[in-house]
């Protein structure tokens, strides 16, 4: 039998050699795809928002804020030929402000920053199975919250790099530090500031990741057994510590965490005000996250003998890529709801085509244009996202006290 390209390939090459040389091929050609959708030294852009999608984030209605614009109050809005209002980004926080300062008496929830009294919130995301929907649940989520008003960042903790690459970032080619930078056990250790980079969204910074970030998984079982194992026994808390430097910057940090149960994911779990676990609604997920809560559980009560003080103010269950049409999916969700009726988000993350479509250009469904979706396909989609958000943000604040 005649062998293939690869069998031929593999007989005369080194496997090390040809998955570098794969990787390194697949790289460039992404580089060059970049290059035709964002030339060199742009910046990713972010489109304009409609008249409802900016009621919907500022909490008031459309009437409320046409008003305005025909007083002359608040920034001045595209208006299409048909007279459609639209605002970016920055003029939906200049709407915000005013809204805060003119708007309704007593206390406002124009500008949800925090106040005192309130902790930065840290909500990490994780699943121990790839394909959960773990980092599309990170996406929405911060930009949503910041979309929203709040001071976001977002940390990228997957050596994938995903949530990074979502953002218009290719780790390999931009050269960009990851979280990595701060939390080493070296001397080379520098300030989160210094890894901190802007999106294009108003509001939300990130911490970029890379292939580095799988350099801790190494360091850490060294420096808990080397000459300064004091500070390795320590490791859970190096990424709290780093946050502590920014805390004044931000009300709310999301963490996509790598889909394995290594030191990042345990120095995050530990640094977290908040845990959401996403799970497709299959069975040999559901087994699988099973297995991950059991190692959890034993690993996190032995860091907690060393020292790790988890103060969870809240962990939730979200279904992800949930089809409403499929039966053993819904048995699936009400065996979950049964057995965590308390910890089950009530509302679940459908499956979306618009999503996926979205991913291939490295968008999410809050940076692209609906016009380019079967309307009712984008809207199901985005009304899910919504709900999901609503409900984590509606945490977030009964977690801070509010009412």
């Amino acid at each position: 039998m005649e062998r293939s390209p690869f069998e031929a390939d593999l007989a005369s090459t080194s496997f090390d050699e040809i998955i570098l040389q794969q990787g390194e091929l697949i790289s460039d050609k992404l580089n060059m795809l970049r290059m035709e959708q964002y030339p060199p030294n742009a910046e990713k852009g972010l489109r304009q928002f409609s008249l409802a999608e900016v009621a919907y984030f500022l909490g008031v209605t459309q009437s409320n804020i046409k008003k305005l614009h025909l007083e002359g109050k608040g920034p001045e809005p595209t208006t299409s030929k048909s007279g459609r209002r639209s605002y970016t980004a920055e003029q939906m926080l200049e709407l915000r402000e005013y809204l805060d300062k003119h708007g309704r008496a007593g206390k406002s929830p124009y500008v949800p920053h925090r106040r005192d009294g309130e902790e930065l919130h840290v909500i990490s995301v994780v699943n121990f199975k790839g394909g959960s929907g773990k980092t599309t649940t990170a996406s929405h989520l911060a930009q949503h919250l910041a979309l929203k008003g709040h001071r976001v960042l977002a940390i990228d903790l997957d050596p994938q790099a995903s949530l990074t690459a979502l953002h218009g970032i290719q780790p390999e080619l931009d050269n960009v530090p990851s979280l990595y930078e701060a939390i080493r056990y070296d001397e080379d250790k520098v300030s989160i500031t210094e890894v901190i980079r802007s999106t294009n969204f108003p509001n939300l910074d990130i911490v970029p990741a890379s292939l580095e970030l799988q350099e801790y998984e190494y360091d850490t079982p060294v420096a808990l057994t080397g000459s300064n194992a004091k500070e390795g026994r320590l490791f859970f808390t190096r990424i709290s510590n780093a946050l502590k430097e920014v805390d004044e910057r931000y009300d709310i940090v999301v963490i996509d965490c790598p889909p394995q149960l290594g030191y990042l994911t345990l120095t995050a779990l530990t640094a977290s005000s908040s845990v959401l676990i996403t799970v497709h609604p299959q069975m040999l997920d559901v087994m699988s996250m099973s297995q991950f809560l059991l190692m959890l559980g034993g690993i996190m009560k032995t860091i907690r003998n060393a020292g790790a003080q988890m103060k969870l103010k809240w962990f939730r269950y979200l279904v992800t890529r949930f089809e409403p049409t499929d039966g053993p999916q819904k048995q699936m969700v009400g065996f979950m709801q049964a057995m965590f009726p308390n910890q089950m988000l009530p509302v679940q993350m459908l499956k979306s085509t618009a999503i996926s479509d979205a991913a291939i250009t490295k968008q999410t469904l809050y940076e692209v244009e609906r016009s380019q979706f079967v309307r009712v396909t984008y809207d199901r989609a985005i009304q899910s996202l919504n709900a999901v958000n609503e409900e984590i943000v509606e945490l977030v604040h009964q977690a801070w006290g509010r009412k």
